[in-house]
């Protein structure tokens, strides 16, 4: 096991872990076509938390093992994270990421379509280089949260054109589209640093968890986040019809005033008084509430198996940062 270790604070364990693993993503980006280097330096150039990252990171080290050793997964993880956004940005239309240009808009939706796939590609050949046990492991549980994160994408588009989605099909849904990759980037670390079965599923069932509770709170966000903080437009989720958790809620308790509003285009007058007449169901605070107890599962989850403390506690710290945004 590894000696003692002090934690650090969220922040401060992120910008440790990112420190760690940004030079090897450039180093795995260089790899690309000289036709997609550009594009994807372009990507990550607008940054991100790196949470994904970090989980991996820290997992390895919490599980026995060494930061160093969930350094491949790390990088494995982001660059399926990133295809996904990059391909997100095309479905969704999305001319911005984190106020800089989205890949389709500044370099055509062919080259970011193309790059996505070699993101994606990229990836498993990584893990693959060295097929010893544990990376094929690692290959196999990326591919699955891979599978399961479309799933959850094609059930997520699926639901824009239904008029009638139920809680538990969005929980589900959800599940796949983020609780999977978040559950994969927690677990890797662990399988690369040759943790056993319990510790793996342990690490696994809190990233899950975690997952399902910061999609709750982002859910939220889609309708009332400010939007100089989410970098969207006041309600995007209504604008785009999204059949959120707090939708769906709200209109199965909801009435004919908030489904004939839904079903219209919107104003910003309809907006404000859409996230009005959901806040009035009690949606919002249902949909905080599945967050807030997705997250202690998550937090019960680091405490069922032995766990390097410090590293156990800067797990439970990133949870709680990425839950606690302004909701």
């Amino acid at each position: 096991m590894s000696g003692p270790h002090v934690a650090a604070s969220a922040a401060d364990a992120l910008a440790r872990t990112g420190a760690l693993v940004r030079p090897a993503l450039e180093e795995a980006v260089g790899r690309l076509e000289p036709e997609l280097r550009e594009p994807a330096l372009h990507h990550l150039a607008g940054g991100g938390k790196g949470v994904r990252a970090a989980l991996a990171l820290i997992g390895a080290a919490a599980s026995g093992g060494t930061e160093h050793d969930g350094v491949l997964g790390a990088v494995a993880v982001e660059l399926v994270h990133n295809y996904s956004l990059v391909h997100d940005d095309i479905i969704d239309n999305d001319e911005e990421r984190r106020h800089r240009p989205s890949v389709w808009a500044a370099f055509g939706t062919g080259r970011a379509i193309v790059l996505g796939d070699a993101l994606a590609n990229l990836a498993t050949q990584l893990l693959l280089e060295d097929p010893t046990p544990n990376r094929v492991r690692a290959t196999q549980l990326l591919g699955d949260a891979t599978s399961a994160m479309i799933s959850g994408q094609a059930d997520d588009m699926a639901f824009e054109r239904r008029d009638v989605v139920s809680a538990e099909e969005c929980l589900k849904m959800e599940e796949g589209k983020t609780g999977a990759l978040l559950a994969c980037a927690s677990a890797i670390g662990g399988i690369l640093a040759g943790a056993d079965d319990a510790t793996i599923k342990a690490l696994g069932s809190f990233g899950l968890r975690l997952g399902m509770a910061f999609q709750a709170v982002d859910d939220v966000l889609g309708i009332w986040g400010e939007p100089a903080k989410t970098g969207k437009p006041v309600g995007s989720d209504l604008l785009a019809h999204k059949k959120s958790l707090p939708v769906v809620i709200a209109r199965a308790i909801g009435g004919a005033d908030l489904d004939s509003l839904l079903a219209s285009d919107l104003s910003e007058a309809d907006v404000v008084e859409a996230a009005r007449l959901i806040e009035e169901t009690g949606a919002r605070r249902e949909v905080m509430a599945i967050a807030d107890r997705a997250l202690s599962e998550a937090l019960e989850a680091l405490e069922s198996v032995p766990l390097v403390p410090g590293y156990r506690d800067e797990l439970a710290s990133i949870a709680r940062f990425v839950t606690e945004r302004d909701r």
